[in-house]
C-alpha cells in the first residue's frame, strides 16, 4: 500500500473509515401506539384539539400519517384515547385518596388529590380543561368533576341526615364544593403559588368554616398529625 504524505514530505494519517450505519430499533405495535398517545397528549395539551393536526402528530413521532390512522383511525380516535386515560387517572387518584372518616379530612384529601394531579400531570390536566369536540362531551374535565361531585354527594347526604339537614340539598352542596376546588385548581395551574398544601388548606378553610369564621392561618388536619 503506498505511503500517504502531506505533499511536503511528511506523513499524514490514513483517513478514518466511514462510520457503520446504525440500524433503527423497530418498535412493536404496542410500543408505537404508546408513543403516539404520548405525542398526542403533549400536542393536545399545547394546542388543543382543533389546532392539532395528524400531520403534526406524525411529524413529532417521526412516522408517516398512515401509521397514525392505522392505530387510531384519525385525530378524533387518538384524542378519545388520550382523554379517556386522563379521566381514569384523575378519578382513580381522587377515589384512592378518599380514605378518611371525617368530612373535613375527606375534603382535604380531595383537594390535595386534584392539586397533586395538576402538579404532576400538567399536560393531562391541560388536555382535560381545554375545549373539546362534541364527540367527547362525556369525557372532559366537567364530566370528571361531576363524577367526583356524585361521590361527595353521598358523603354529604349521610352527614346532612345525621345533623338534621335536608339530605336533598347534598347534591347542590357537592357541586358547589367540587366546583370551587376545580376552578381554583385551574387558576393554580398557571400561578403555582402558594404551594399546594397552602392552597388546599385555604380551600377547606372557606368550605368548612365559611366567610364568617375563617381561620387566619389554616392548616391541614392531616399535616398537624405528622
Amino acid at each position: 500500500m503506498p505511503e500517504l504524505t502531506d505533499g511536503v514530505g511528511g506523513r499524514r494519517a490514513a483517513p478514518a473509515p466511514p462510520p457503520k450505519p446504525t440500524s433503527r430499533v423497530r418498535m412493536s405495535a404496542a410500543q408505537r401506539r404508546e408513543q403516539l398517545i404520548a405525542t398526542g397528549r403533549q400536542l393536545f395539551a399545547e394546542r388543543g384539539f382543533d389546532a392539532t393536526s395528524i400531520e403534526e402528530v406524525a411529524a413529532r413521532a417521526k412516522v408517516s400519517k398512515p401509521v397514525v390512522y392505522e392505530h387510531f383511525g384519525g385525530k378524533e380516535g387518538l384524542y378519545a384515547v388520550v382523554v379517556d386515560r386522563e379521566v381514569r387517572a384523575l378519578l382513580d387518584r381522587i377515589t384512592t385518596a378518599l380514605t378518611a372518616g371525617h368530612p373535613r379530612e375527606l375534603l382535604e384529601q380531595a383537594a390535595m388529590a386534584l392539586l397533586g394531579y395538576i402538579e404532576e400531570e400538567t399536560s393531562g390536566f391541560r388536555v382535560l380543561i381545554r375545549e373539546s369536540p362534541v364527540m367527547s362531551a362525556t369525557g372532559n374535565f366537567s364530566s370528571v368533576m361531576n363524577d367526583v361531585a356524585h361521590q361527595v354527594e353521598h358523603i354529604l347526604g349521610a352527614e346532612f341526615k345525621s345533623r338534621g339537614y335536608d339530605p336533598k340539598l347534598a347534591e347542590l352542596y357537592s357541586q358547589a364544593l367540587v366546583g370551587m376546588v376545580a376552578l381554583t385548581g385551574s387558576w393554580w395551574l398557571e400561578v403555582r403559588k402558594p404551594r399546594k398544601e397552602t392552597v388546599a388548606a385555604h380551600l377547606v378553610n372557606l368550605a368548612w368554616n365559611g366567610l364568617s369564621h375563617l381561620e387566619a392561618k389554616p392548616t391541614l388536619i392531616t399535616a398537624r398529625r405528622r
